[in-house]
């Protein structure tokens, strides 16, 4: 029986740091909890058949020893057979363990996965508040910018040119194709030229256009001479196209710099026309619909798709694995600001706060119970022995506490009831 007391369970050859400290906990205290057994037993062999007050000791040992054996064999029925032998009711743990890996479920669902206790739990910690002085620090910073940046890499570098060309014929043309479109784009046009949106575009367009005229004067001078009769004269034609050159240098110039042109209100009063055309006049849907079909018909969509994911991945992945480009360096001064107003500005923390409590709550309250279903479906994995040996890993060094309050309970039991025997 000693033999059996002493013995630690076999368990796994790896152990964490705070395992193998349960562990040499739990040999000690066995160690303890049998010595004093093995005490009890000495004591009382050599006080056998004596009188007087080593009567009373020998009463003291016996009942001792009667307590630290029911007491270790309470404990030990807890986790295996005491001595190997096969006891009703006994290795209750490994026999149980699905019992009792469901009653823990029960358990924490009960009393820790509530909603008003999950809400206020996260409202006392101030995980905002926390998250910004991380968020701060320029090395966190830093190492959130760095392993979000090759996380966001190599997740490009995973789409290949067969997964856009698949997203774009299976997903998004077809869907293109049987969504109206005419009604969306009409209004996205009439907001972009009622909120002038479109007036840098015009800027733009009318900028290179001039540029382009001064630059190619000759290019200018061709096209008109290869429109001339064949029986102009060549000096005609020349006064011609540079006449007509000046005068297209000097008409975009004021439509690039009068932000008040006929011309720019012409294109505003022509968009506003096509705009309302596009959502309520049946003709111009129609023909827009046409339109809309005959390019994603156009088989250089998909090789255009792919060209352009090609340019934007390369482009991208040479971003993100620039340590010191632009864009980390940008993203690590965001990071660093968010960081720095999540800590001092009391208000949008107590808004996050709100926000991650009403979601904690909200999933505890109507999945809380499939969160909890990982006790029961990890205790279900493991055989009943393991089981055991876990659970007596954790607990076994506070249970040894029984037997050894049951050595000295006993004792001082057995010595009461001698002393009211000869009273």
């Amino acid at each position: 029986m000693t033999a059996d007391i002493a013995a630690s369970p076999a368990l796994p050859a790896e152990l964490s740091d705070a395992d193998q400290q349960r562990r040499r906990g739990l040999r000690r205290m066995r160690v303890v909890a049998t010595s004093l057994l093995v005490l009890a037993a000495i004591v009382y062999v050599l006080t056998l058949d004596a009188d007087g007050a080593w009567g009373y000791v020998n009463a003291a040992s016996e009942a001792a020893m009667v307590g630290a054996i029911a007491d270790w064999f309470a404990v030990t029925a807890l986790f295996k057979h005491p001595l190997g032998l096969p006891i009703p009711h006994t290795a209750i743990i490994p026999k149980r363990k699905e019992s009792l890996g469901e009653s823990l479920q029960e358990f924490v669902v009960d009393n820790f996965l509530q909603p008003q206790i999950v809400r206020e739990r996260i409202q006392a910690a101030h995980v905002s508040a926390r998250v910004g002085e991380w968020l701060a620090d320029p090395n966190h910073a830093e190492r959130l910018v760095r392993s979000g940046s090759q996380i966001v890499a190599h997740g490009i570098d995973r789409v290949t040119t067969d997964d856009v060309a698949a997203m774009v014929t299976e997903v998004i043309v077809p869907r293109l194709a049987a969504e109206e479109l005419s009604p969306t784009i009409g209004q996205l046009i009439g907001e972009v030229v009622d909120d002038g949106a479109h007036a840098g575009l015009v800027d733009l367009m009318t900028e290179e256009l001039h540029r382009w005229l001064l630059s190619n004067r000759d290019e200018v001078a061709e096209i008109v001479e290869q429109r001339a009769p064949w029986w102009t004269p060549q000096w005609v034609d020349e006064r011609v196209s540079t006449r007509l050159h000046a005068e297209a240098v000097a008409w975009v110039a004021e439509v690039r710099d009068d932000r008040d042109h006929r011309a720019r209100h012409a294109l505003d009063g022509w968009l506003r026309d096509l705009s309302r055309d596009l959502q309520h006049d049946p003709d111009t849907q129609e023909r827009a619909e046409r339109l809309k079909l005959r390019l994603l018909d156009q088989p250089q969509l998909t090789s255009t798709a792919i060209s352009l994911w090609t340019s934007l991945k390369s482009v991208l992945s040479e971003t993100l694995q620039d340590d010191k480009g632009l864009f980390r360096r940008r993203a690590v001064e965001e990071v660093q600001r968010l960081g720095a107003r999540l800590s001092t500005d009391s208000r949008i923390a107590a808004r996050l706060d709100d926000l991650a409590a009403d979601v904690a709550s909200y999933t505890v309250e109507h999945h809380g119970g499939e969160l909890a279903t990982v006790i029961s479906a990890t205790v279900n994995r493991w055989d009943g022995v393991e089981t055991a040996q876990r659970i007596e890993l954790h607990v076994g060094r506070d249970l040894q506490f029984i037997r050894i309050n049951g050595t000295v309970v006993g004792g001082l039991a057995g010595l009461v009831i001698h002393t009211l025997s000869h009273l």
